[in-house]
């Protein structure tokens, strides 16, 4: 629960408490490391796991093989994918091939990871070439982007997330005609793309921020605070990243990316705390390049830590940088 809310450090401390360490213990603390972007602690944890008593099932090694991904540690995933079944007899789950694919892939191994899809002694599903499209977006890798693309139409021709992530994948490499058509597309066959929203806890209260919105009331203020925000980071350093945005003018396409849910909800937070308190977010979508450039000098200039929990993991951001190592 605390590796889960932010506290992985409480999590740690609880952990070290714990007598009788179940396998669900340890899997639960190699997890919330990896989430957290903490690959060497989690690396760490497995090792102390396997000189003990208690054997590692399955999710222990989905959990560190998606920490060595977070963590860029490709070589130490292979070896944890092989002794999975060589040493402990367990058969990989669909899950932990889609793992793999994430560990290559997000490294920049696309041939690598294309040929171990190839490879695969079972069908691969929808989280497999999804991880390959996922690291196709990064990578600005159209060519494997489109094949894992098409894979991933035939098994979910309904999931929106992928089409955008595809547009996206155009867009990285400024093919504008093909993310109209794949924009046309969804719109014919009535797909939709899952809106951005980022919630915000405070005195009790959930407040959600949606891109661009202005109902809450707030906004106003929340608009100009951030107006003076973006000045404070562009002195410090900050240049948006405009490459996803095209056919509008330049100061336009600022005022898109500044109205990004992230930085509304962490315009609110600043606004609505006391100066030095941490600052916690959640967003239900993976977190843009744009807003984690800018989250990490707003940290800078506000002098805040922020943390934010995406779809995929935690980052949290002080004085400039971000625990992610700017790899995720």
């Amino acid at each position: 629960m605390y590796a889960k809310c932010g506290a992985v450090h409480t999590a740690r401390k609880l952990f070290d408490m714990t007598d009788d360490k179940h396998v669900t213990t340890w899997n639960a603390m190699i997890d919330g490391y990896g989430t957290h972007g903490f690959g060497k602690e989690a690396v760490e944890l497995f090792d102390e796991m396997q000189k003990g008593h208690t054997k590692p099932n399955q999710v222990t090694f989905l959990s560190i093989i998606s920490a060595c991904s977070h963590s860029g540690f490709i070589e130490k995933g292979r070896q944890y994918f092989t002794i999975m079944t060589e040493e402990y007899g367990l058969e990989p789950s669909m899950d932990h091939y889609g793992a793999m694919v994430d560990l290559l892939g997000r490294a920049g191994m696309l041939e690598e990871a294309w040929g171990f899809i190839q490879s695969m002694p079972v069908k691969p599903e929808i989280n497999v070439y999804g991880a390959m499209l996922g690291a196709c977006k990064i990578h600005r890798n159209v060519d494997f982007g489109e094949m894992a693309a098409e894979k991933l139409f035939e098994l979910g021709p309904d999931d929106g997330g992928y089409h955008v992530l595809l547009a996206n994948v155009y867009a990285t490499a400024s093919m504008w005609d093909k993310v109209a058509k794949v924009r046309s597309l969804m719109e014919k066959t009535g797909i939709q793309k899952t809106p951005g929203c980022t919630l915000v806890d405070l005195k009790n209260e959930v407040h959600s921020f949606y891109s661009g919105s202005i109902n809450h009331p707030q906004s106003k203020r929340i608009y100009s605070y951030l107006e003076k925000l973006m000045d404070k980071i562009k002195a410090a350093g900050y240049v948006p990243d405009t490459n996803s945005i095209h056919d509008v003018e330049d100061d336009v396409q600022e005022q898109l990316l500044n109205s990004h849910s992230e930085k509304l909800a962490i315009a609110f937070a600043l606004l609505n705390t006391s100066p030095g308190t941490p600052i916690h977010i959640r967003k239900n979508l993976r977190v843009c390049g744009d807003c984690h450039s800018a989250t990490k000098y707003i940290s800078l200039v506000t002098k805040r830590a922020i943390i934010v929990r995406d779809m995929r993991r935690f980052h949290h951001f002080k004085d400039g940088t971000c625990s992610c190592g700017d790899y995720w």
